[in-house]
């Protein structure tokens, strides 16, 4: 039974080779509060499992600092705004 708390992120991201991919595996790969997280090239899409209190706006900067170009952003299958409070 998956925690209550635990939610999965999911960006559509505009990457364009590994190179970019490897980028925001780096970054999420430093991030706190992450439980398991998946780059793929081919979806165009990063997939984040994240523990009870890493919130989708930390994340969604997060990958956003690689400079790459977010579509689109769900939470537990739910759209969400990708813009960012500055």
């Amino acid at each position: 039974m998956a925690e209550q708390n635990q939610h999965t992120y999911k960006f559509n991201v505009t990457m364009s080779c590994g190179g970019c991919s490897g980028a925001i595996n780096r970054v999420l790969g430093k991030l706190e509060g992450i439980e398991s997280y998946d780059v793929s090239l081919d979806k165009q899409e990063a997939v984040v499992v994240a523990k009870p209190g890493l919130d989708y706006e930390t994340v969604l900067k997060t990958i956003k600092k690689t400079g790459k170009k977010v579509n689109s952003g769900f939470v537990d299958g739910e759209s969400r705004s990708i813009e960012v409070a500055e």
